[in-house]
């Protein structure tokens, strides 16, 4: 793309595509000029054409076609002086592979000279020696100029062959075009002139293009202005889009807070209110996506007639640039005329509202409220804006408003985006009153005392309700300490790209990841049957790799060799490749999961329902059932990982659970609670700290369980640009890696809840 302002040189012209007809994708032949600037071959046109009219293939715009078919377009002048430039620089006949004088077959025959070595630029010939030294000496050629061949061919003499190049009359070979007549905006050369045009006012094609430049650059520069008000409109859209998620975020850490304070109660409408708020951000996204998509459309179709535009008054000859200066013109005009900057849509940020009530099913203790953010006028970054009239009191289900607790609410700053909380004192099982702090108190089990001021009782309660966002369910030992204050691990996107590659001969499918070295991912492309590796920003490192016929599954990265396994084999190899060793598998499992043990010397191997532990050397370290023989047959676990605490993280799909064992095989947690939504349990990753990330590719969704398998909550979903993810990986304990089922890989920064 071009830029605004700029002007494209013409070595950018004779080397990118410009010259490439985007039908055929050959160079352009006997090149047409549509009305909308777009130039393709004459016999392309001729096959689009449907009956009287044909639509451009790049900006889908319909032209009528002339009654006397698509030759009558404007043939375009400024493509086919380039391309004779082209042309000549390809060269021509060869003679023992060098190029031949175009005069000796005139003089002597064909045997008459030797190869050509030099070329003349005035009368576009190759010469050889002899006709070059005569070429300089004659009175009608000595002033042209004639240069070295093989820099001719180079393009060292480019810009002076433009310079030197005339546009030939179509009526009269040999003659070129001279003159515009200004009633029938017509070129002439001089044979043209004596002929019908004697008596009309003509100009020379320089003093013509003097005149009429600035009325092209004039609208040139009103395309410009209108090309930065859509920039400026697509920008305002962006920043209402991610304002828009901003405050989504914010109000949905507000509902996470909000509801590890409340009764049981409280999880069911917790469900409903972030379901609303999830379907209102992806309603959102999707109407901007689609006038994101109307506006980089009208900009590219601006954009390509500017561009097009700009190439022709920079680099084309008079005759050229007068010949299209009608076609510019009115394209020009045309796209000035078009409303340029579309009403945004309004947007409707959500608000949390929490309003005081009693423990009943039927009263919504949590609702979502939307209030459209007012456009910016100015341009400062505040964002200051007051948010008029005060909110419509939100009902209760019966249709009653749901009464405050203040009746009149102080007015807001300005700039600031409401967030409206509403707290009441909830009744306790016990009778103890509700904390100063404005927090509720969870009920005790056993009826006691009230936790300390703020804070949260250190007796667990079983939730006995149901929520698909979040779940709990009792650990078999204590769940970690979250000190109160309900925050954990959080998402912060970091970056995303696709891992096919030139030389992939079908679509990546990811069946493998790990960290190899700092801060570098290697990827198992069982498709491909490739090991590749990318750096956390999505830069292609290479690929390592693997033996003739394997396909990587799953693996592993240890000191300095990498573990995967690959049918019914297990392989360590160098990262040149050279294979260390291999070990037979159980043929009756169709994959088999590979983890790295913490010290980085030791390769774990799902095999059959138990674990085996190899060494560096390729001897079997250890080997365990998970949960002691008598589960033998009934675990099968299809995803592996071991923790930094040294315990092993298995998805068992036998018993759609996830299991944790430490290093003798007994299980210390186990989680096969609602939190799953009925899925088979995924990929498994551990940060440093022990959380577990659980993979449920069937719900988009990456959920958050405790280092003893307690579910805690969703970490990732569709909101973050989940779909249907495959397998995850964490890299330096504070990067989740996850990639999706069409070979894109998004890496997601693990913020602690202590920061």
């Amino acid at each position: 793309m071009v830029s605004q302002g700029s002007s494209p040189s013409l070595l950018e012209a004779l080397s990118s595509d410009f010259l490439a007809c985007k039908i055929c994708l050959e160079q352009l032949r006997v090149p047409k000029t549509l009305p909308c600037l777009h130039t393709y071959c004459q016999d392309c046109l001729a096959q689009l054409a449907e009956g009287s009219h044909l639509r451009c293939p790049e900006c889908r715009e319909t032209v009528p076609v002339p009654p006397t078919g698509v030759a009558a377009f404007k043939t375009n002048f400024f493509v086919n002086g380039l391309l004779d430039l082209v042309k000549a620089r390809a060269g021509g006949d060869l003679r023992a592979g060098k190029p031949a004088c175009a005069l000796c077959p005139l003089m002597g025959g064909a045997s008459a000279g030797g190869p050509a070595t030099a070329r003349c630029l005035d009368c576009a010939d190759d010469l050889c020696q002899a006709c070059a030294d005569g070429h300089r000496c004659t009175r009608q050629t000595h002033s042209h100029r004639v240069v070295d061949l093989v820099g001719y061919r180079a393009g060292w003499y480019d810009e002076e062959a433009r310079e030197r190049q005339a546009a030939q009359c179509p009526q009269h070979p040999g003659e070129s075009l001279r003159f515009l007549c200004q009633p029938c905006s017509q070129l002439l050369c001089r044979e043209c002139r004596l002929d019908p045009h004697l008596d009309h006012p003509c100009l020379p094609l320089a003093e013509a293009v003097r005149a009429r430049r600035p009325g092209l650059e004039g609208l040139l520069a009103g395309v410009d202005s209108n090309l930065a008000e859509l920039e400026a409109t697509r920008l305002a859209e962006e920043e209402a889009l991610a304002c828009l998620r901003e405050q989504a975020a914010k109000v949905g850490t507000q509902v996470e807070e909000a509801a590890e304070g409340v009764l049981r109660a409280l999880l069911a409408q917790k469900q409903e209110v972030l379901g609303q708020l999830r379907a209102h951000v992806e309603a959102a996204e999707e109407a901007a996506r689609e006038r994101l998509g109307e506006l980089e459309s009208r900009a590219q179709v601006a954009r390509e007639a500017a561009a097009f535009a700009r190439r022709v008054l920079s680099l084309g000859r008079e005759a050229e640039i007068l010949s299209l200066e009608g076609a510019i013109a009115q394209r020009l005009q045309q796209l000035q005329r078009c409303p340029w900057t579309p009403e945004p849509a309004p947007c409707l940020l959500p608000q949390l509202e929490l309003h005081p009530g009693l423990l009943d099913k039927n009263r919504q203790l949590l609702r979502l409220s939307f209030q459209e953010q007012q456009p910016q006028k100015d341009s400062g970054k505040d964002g200051a804006r007051s948010q008029g009239g005060a909110a419509t009191p939100p009902q209760s289900r019966d249709g009653a408003q749901t009464p405050k607790q203040d009746s009149a609410q102080p007015p807001q700053e300005d700039g600031a985006q409401t967030l409206k909380a509403e707290r009441a004192e909830m009744p306790q099982e016990d009778g103890a009153q509700t904390p100063k702090e404005g927090r509720a108190q969870t009920p005790q089990e056993d009826g006691g005392a009230q936790s300390p001021r703020g804070g949260r009782s250190n007796k667990k309660r079983k939730f006995k309700g149901r929520l698909k966002s979040v779940s709990r369910e009792p650990s078999p030992a204590p769940g970690p300490n979250l000190e109160g204050s309900g925050l954990l691990p959080r998402p912060i996107f970091f970056c995303s790209f696709p891992t096919r590659m030139p030389g992939d001969k079908r679509s990546p499918r990811i069946t493998g990841l790990c960290p190899f070295g700092s801060r570098e991912i290697l990827v198992a492309d069982e498709q491909n049957r490739a090991l590749k590796r990318f750096s956390l920003n999505g830069d292609y490192k290479g690929a390592v790799p693997v033996p003739e016929g394997c396909s990587p599954c799953s693996v592993a990265t240890l000191q300095d060799a990498v573990a995967f396994s690959a049918g019914a084999r297990l392989y360590l190899i160098r990262p040149n490749g050279e294979v260390q060793w291999r070990r037979a598998l159980s043929l009756c499992q169709a994959s088999h999961a590979v983890a790295a043990m913490p010290s980085g010397d030791r390769v774990a191997v799902s095999v059959s329902g138990h674990v085996e532990v190899y060494n560096m050397e390729g001897s079997l370290a250890t080997r365990f059932i998970p949960g002691g023989k008598a589960s033998r047959g009934l675990r099968a676990l299809v995803f592996l990982t071991a923790s930094p605490q040294g315990n092993f993280v298995g998805s068992d799909w036998q018993q759609s659970s996830l299991v944790v064992c430490d290093g003798l095989g007994q299980v210390i947690g186990e989680y096969r609670g609602p939190g799953l939504h009925g899925c088979q349990p995924g990929s498994v990753s551990v940060d440093k700290k022990g959380y577990i990330f659980l993979t449920l590719r069937e719900v988009n969704k990456v959920v958050i369980l405790d280092p003893k398998g307690s579910l805690l909550g969703d970490f990732l979903t569709a909101y973050h640009g989940l779909e249907k993810p495959r397998v995850t990986t964490m890299v330096d304990g504070r990067y989740l890696v996850v990639s999706l089922s069409n070979g894109t890989i998004h890496v997601f920064r693990v913020r602690p809840p202590d920061s």
